[in-house]
């Protein structure tokens, strides 16, 4: 059941976004029902966010499509991911960076970050690590990064993670706390910054040093 409801999820994606072969194939394969609460698996493949808990949410999986697609993931890159959440969309970019990449993902929240561990260790994403801490200010010791991606809309680019970024990387960041917008945030080669307003997005608020009160 579980297989077919995501074949035609990744079917209706690819073809109202135009998805890239490489995020049509991770979202084909990261079995989302097993990322859920138990009481909302049979929506795990409905095209909406889901409460996981601790005021957390799960992202709809266009939203998780249409951010790797702004980060134009490549095989073998190194990337950070502000709130981990339940794991689901680090699964997804593990997927496509493969084994020769690695995703290092912060969760504020220990709970979730255990459940988000257990989850991937069962599903054996060993390019997956899960550091429990404040992600709004990034993690320092395996910068910097190709690609970064942030889950809870923050006040405004984090210093941290503009520092952290590789020249030529790219992160994906929603800013804002009652009117959101999602940017594409550039670091050219010189280290000169350039953001695009994607467009209006809803995210929880990103909390910590960097993040919302």
């Amino acid at each position: 059941m579980y297989d077919e409801q995501r074949e035609m999820l990744a079917k209706k994606l690819k073809y109202e976004l135009n998805l890239s072969d490489s995020v049509y194939e991770a979202i084909r394969k990261v079995p989302r029902h097993l990322f859920v609460l138990a009481e909302y698996r049979d929506a795990a493949y409905v095209d909406t966010p889901l409460p996981i808990g601790y005021g957390q949410t799960i992202s709809a999986p266009h939203m998780v499509a249409i951010m790797c697609e702004l980060l134009k993931l490549k095989e073998g890159e190194k990337v950070l991911e502000i709130g981990t959440g339940c794991g689901y969309h680090a699964a997804v970019v593990a997927e496509i960076v493969g084994k020769k990449g690695k995703v290092i993902t912060i969760e504020k929240i220990p709970e979730l970050a255990e459940r988000a561990k257990r989850n991937l260790k069962a599903l054996g994403y060993d390019n997956v690590i899960v550091i429990v801490g404040d992600g709004s200010k990034g993690y320092e010791p395996e910068a910097p990064y190709d690609k970064i991606y942030v889950t809870a809309s923050a006040p405004d680019i984090p210093k941290p993670l503009i520092e952290q970024l590789k020249p030529g990387g790219i992160m994906v960041i929603p800013i804002g706390r009652y009117s959101q917008w999602l940017y594409v945030v550039k670091k050219d080669e010189k280290g000169k910054i350039h953001k695009e307003n994607w467009g209006a997005v809803r995210f929880v608020l990103l909390k910590g040093e960097y993040g919302f009160d």
